[in-house]
């Protein structure tokens, strides 16, 4: 009997755990004033530059620091500048900074919450043109935009709140199966979330007069770079370049009428 009651206690707390899990993310559900997407979360705008503004030189350091070349610090600025004068980006209130990274290995590009954008050396050389360049500073930009980041951690509270609710109320088996199930909805938001930032720097690089079809010429070098043993596009948080092309052209139809 005693067992019986202590089971069924657990239980009672991780159904509530979970259940608050949900209705906090359930609760925090707004629409993205320049996507038009509803979306959940759970922290400002003022934390989300926060964060951002806190994890820069981290993240600077991690990748060497900054490129000693004022001439491509500035090239990157500018363009960056020029992406966001009269565009949505420019509405947002966050302030976007642009920062060329000394890492010569890494081919990378990525935003942080609230505007921080970043780009290694080893992918700015391996660029053709400033088209590009914008291509890639465009697509930043629409993570920062969409706030993908704070969308993130909205969805990842709500996965650890139901895998601890699930870890006290159920069996080790259970919890297993949930986080794996949790690990494919988290990878299917991280793809659409690309695929957004794809259609967003489309816009941007419209709006600015730049030629949306050099984000084309970078997902050939992403594919390049990535190798022929690249992981398989349902394994991946990134869709697959060559699927990521189609939606790049459907885009740049949408924005040119």
């Amino acid at each position: 009997m005693r067992n019986r009651g202590s089971l069924k206690i657990r239980l009672l707390i991780g159904v509530a755990i979970a259940l608050f899990a949900l209705v906090k993310y359930c609760s925090s559900s707004e629409t993205n004033t320049y996507t038009g997407k509803t979306q959940h979360i759970s922290i400002s705008k003022k934390q989300e530059i926060a964060i951002g503004l806190s994890s820069a030189p981290q993240m600077t350091q991690q990748h060497g620091g900054l490129y000693p070349s004022k001439k491509y610090q500035d090239l990157v600025d500018n363009i960056g500048k020029k992406l966001l004068k009269n565009s949505i980006a420019n509405k947002t209130g966050y302030p976007f900074d642009f920062h060329l990274l000394k890492d010569e290995k890494t081919i990378n590009a990525f935003a942080l919450p609230g505007g921080q954008v970043f780009i290694t050396f080893a992918l700015f050389s391996k660029l053709k043109n400033e088209d590009q360049l914008a291509g890639v500073l465009g697509h930043e930009i629409g993570h920062v935009i969409g706030r993908h980041s704070a969308a993130r951690m909205a969805k990842q509270d709500l996965t650890q709140g139901l895998l601890s609710g699930a870890s006290v109320g159920f069996d080790p088996s259970t919890t297993e199966g949930m986080a794996a199930i949790a690990n494919v909805v988290n990878m299917k938001y991280g793809r659409d979330d690309e695929l957004e930032s794809d259609d967003l720097g489309v816009k941007l690089m419209i709006d600015a007069g730049y030629n949306p079809e050099s984000l084309i010429g970078v997902m050939e070098i992403l594919k390049q770079a990535a190798g022929p043993n690249r992981t398989p596009e349902f394994q991946s948080t990134h869709p697959d370049p060559e699927n990521r092309v189609e939606k790049i052209k459907e885009a740049i139809r949408k924005y040119r009428k």
